[in-house]
Formats: structure tokens, C-alpha cells, sequence
């Protein structure tokens, strides 16, 4: 008999990003903000212990996976996927909407799971993107815990994944900055699958 494998992975979206001028900043490395360590530490009592860390190649996400490390007194160097990062936003990066030209941006409203921004991804791009990712390490690390400290739109994509969404039902959860999202992948049973634990938990 076959003995069945829980994977879990805990999916915290990064810390706030250090963003006074409101730029739109998708794949752009811009820093986090670390200052709320009362959130943090309460977001850091709710990990597991020995788990495999993943983060995506951005600072902000690799910056708030050391700070949880540090409060649970973990010492794991994270896994960075660069396939892991944010929708890029192509020549819109680092500009103010308001400036951005009307024309695009009422087209890519319009349909923003499909629509591209110039030289950009929609969010069908990251979902397809991800994917594959997300599949290889979910094997690699069968049966393991694992922590990936992410962006918004991956952990949206990854639930688009997981349990085979719409883009408009991924895009419709809300995910918060360090917020907690929690998926079981179980093996080694008649129908393996994904179940949801938990998703955009807050602290």
C-alpha cells in the first residue's frame, strides 16, 4: 500500500514596498519596507520549521524571507526562481499611470488577464510562466514544507495552477502584503489533488 505525501506550501506575499511616488513597478526592483515588526513576527509564528525557502530574484522578496528567518531563528539559504517575479509591466515600469498614454491603458483595463502592456505580460503570461515552475519544485521537494515568499500576481497564478482556475478567478483574490496563503498538494491516494488551508490570511 502506498503511503500518501502531503507538499504544503505557505505562499507570503513580500513586505510592503518602499513606494512614495506610486510608481508602477511590476518586475522592478524596488526595496521593502521591514519597519513593522509586529506584523512580521506575527506572520513568522505561523511557518513551519525545516522547511525548503523560495523566493523569487527581486530584493524585496529575498530581504523579507531573511527577516522571518531571522525571527523563527531559521538559517535556510532561499531557492531564487527568477520565473517567480512579478508581471512585467514592460514600458510602463517605474512611471505614474497618470502619465502613462490614455489609449493603453483603457485597452488594458479592458481585459487586463489578456492584455499586454507595451513590451509587458498579461497576467496570462505570468500564470503560464509560473506554471511550470511551480510544477518542477512541487516534485522536487515532494513531501516537504515549503515557504515562498512571493509577489501578488505568483501566488494568484499559482492558485490558477493548483486548482485549474479562470484568470478572472485568480485575479479575483485579494492578496494582501504579508499576508499567508496555505496549499496541500496530497499524493499517493485514489485522486490526488490540491486543497486550499488558507489564502490572504493576515496577522
Amino acid at each position: 500500500m502506498i503511503k500518501a505525501e502531503t507538499t504544503r506550501w505557505w505562499l507570503v506575499r513580500h513586505a510592503p514596498v518602499e513606494n512614495p511616488e506610486r510608481l508602477v513597478y511590476g518586475r522592478s526592483d524596488m526595496p521593502a519596507d521591514l519597519s513593522d515588526e509586529k506584523k512580521l513576527r506575527a506572520v513568522a509564528r505561523h511557518l513551519p520549521r525545516d522547511a525548503v525557502w523560495v523566493t523569487s530574484h527581486l530584493s524585496r522578496t529575498l530581504d523579507t524571507a531573511l527577516k522571518l528567518q531571522e525571527v523563527i531563528d531559521e538559517d535556510v539559504v532561499p531557492t531564487r526562481e527568477s520565473g517567480f517575479s512579478e508581471q512585467h509591466f514592460g514600458a510602463w515600469e517605474l512611471q505614474h499611470w497618470n502619465d502613462l498614454p490614455k489609449g493603453e491603458t483603457t485597452q488594458f483595463w479592458t481585459d487586463f488577464a489578456r492584455q499586454q502592456p507595451p513590451n509587458g505580460e498579461s497576467f496570462a503570461d505570468v500564470v503560464d510562466r509560473v506554471g511550470p515552475i511551480f510544477n518542477r519544485l512541487n516534485r522536487y521537494w515532494a513531501g516537504r514544507d515549503i515557504v515562498a515568499v512571493i509577489h501578488g500576481g505568483t501566488i494568484r497564478a499559482i492558485m490558477a495552477n493548483a486548482l485549474g482556475l479562470s484568470l478572472e478567478a485568480a485575479l479575483s483574490f485579494h492578496i494582501d502584503t504579508l499576508s499567508l496563503t496555505k496549499l496541500e498538494y496530497i499524493d499517493g491516494v485514489d485522486q490526488p489533488g490540491w486543497r486550499i488551508t488558507g489564502v490572504n490570511q493576515t496577522y
